[in-house]
């Protein structure tokens, strides 16, 4: 390249398009080292390796864990139930002893969608609450599974906001009380004092949220002694207190509680479910409740007997009653049937008819599958050949309890 006025003359380097990408890069390799590392973390483009799981996808279970949605989608399928519902609903107790001693060892609580839940909760979705309480009643073999499926109602109650009034076991008052004391307010009955302010502290601990938002409250005021009283106005949870910390007026406040609950259902201010496991130890002669002189006091003469025959009677709305009758809630040699007319009795079966009897029977055949599988994600059975699996069924009859028995740990 020459400039002709200076005289100059001088050759310039070739310029090739690999020249220039060569002295460009050379540029920016000199900015990037001048850039500190964390800036350019910053800037960064690249997105984050995700890890891809490669267990294989079980069928045996599904993702809806709330009971209000589940349908004929979700039958013969293992739902887990999240822990602190556990802890809402189970703290206390509702839970066979057996399947919570498992839950701890599958560190997980899962239940089966089965057609009696699916039944039950099916009606109450398309429920005309403004009419009188509709009643269901679980019954079937022992082990069929009865208990669990009122667990699946508690859980939609929960999720539905009702108001839970649960009793886990009747036959426990009934064969283990803790105390006895006579009735100061109902002559020729019998009081247990701890065992009601058990399940108080029961229906506060499950229903404290709800309580607390609907600020239900007395609609007159209750004399307990002459220096005790609850007046009108004052909230459900001081009363409930008042039975948990002086336990000689647990069994009125329960009658009383029941009752306000009634008011304020068919006033619409709350949505009552009751679900009572065993409802016919209320109405059989098997207990151990004894007084003076040995004399065995039954059932009926109970003032908690009475409270709950009422809570379960049709004179009240916006709510639901769910029960289940069980041979094994009556002595042995009512062990005969299974059917409610049997273990209800002429004076049960007519406090509660009308009513919806639903039928729990023992696995089909694909929920029996599906509980295999679920125990072989779980660990619990391993290396089991086909016929093996077949050997199970047949020594089980597909009965739950039977099978969870079978397969327990030695």
């Amino acid at each position: 390249y020459a400039i002709p006025n200076l005289g100059l003359e001088f050759a310039l380097p070739e310029l090739t398009f690999f020249s220039i990408i060569h002295r460009n890069s050379f540029w920016y390799s000199e900015l990037l080292r001048r850039i500190p590392r964390h800036f350019t973390r910053t800037f960064a483009t690249a997105t984050e390796r995700k890890h891809v799981n490669d267990e294989p996808i079980q069928t045996f279970r599904t993702t809806e864990s709330d009971p209000v949605n589940h349908s004929k989608d979700h039958v013969n399928r293992f739902y887990t139930v999240p822990p602190s519902v556990v802890q809402t609903i189970f703290h206390h107790g509702g839970l066979p002893k057996k399947f919570q001693n498992q839950t701890g060892s599958f560190v997980e609580t899962c239940l089966l969608v089965r057609e009696p839940a699916l039944e039950i909760i099916s009606c109450l979705n398309v429920t005309d609450y403004s009419k009188p309480i509709n009643r269901y009643i679980l019954y079937g073999e022992n082990g069929s599974g009865k208990s669990l499926t009122l667990a699946h109602i508690l859980h939609y109650g929960l999720s539905s906001k009702n108001l839970l009034v649960h009793i886990p076991w009747v036959a426990d008052w009934f064969r283990k009380p803790k105390e006895v004391a006579a009735s100061t307010t109902k002559e020729g009955f019998y009081d247990l004092p701890v065992d009601a302010a058990a399940w108080l502290v029961r229906f506060k601990h499950q229903n404290r949220a709800l309580l607390q938002e609907l600020d239900l409250r007395l609609t007159k005021t209750y004399e307990w002694s002459i220096r005790e009283h609850t007046p009108s106005g004052s909230p459900l949870l001081a009363l409930i207190d008042l039975g948990v910390t002086r336990i000689k007026y647990a069994c009125d406040i329960i009658d009383v509680l029941l009752e306000e609950l009634r008011i304020s259902c068919t006033s619409g201010k709350c949505k009552v479910l009751v679900v009572i496991d065993g409802f016919n130890s209320f109405l059989g002669d098997d207990t151990e409740i004894r007084v003076e002189n040995r004399r065995k006091v039954y059932p009926d003469k109970v003032t908690l007997t009475n409270s709950f025959l009422n809570a379960v009677r049709s004179d009240w709305c916006n709510g639901a009653v769910v029960l289940s009758v069980d041979q094994l809630a009556v002595i042995k040699e009512a062990h005969e049937s299974i059917y409610p007319r049997y273990l209800l009795g002429k004076e049960g079966f007519e406090l509660l008819d009308p009513f919806l009897p639903v039928h729990v029977q023992e696995y089909t055949a694909d929920e029996f599958e599906t509980t295999m599988e679920y125990y072989k994600n779980r660990k619990w059975v391993r290396e089991i050949t086909p016929e093996g699996q077949r050997e199970l069924e047949l020594l089980s009859n597909r009965n739950p309890y039977r099978l969870m028995r079978l397969t327990a740990s030695l």
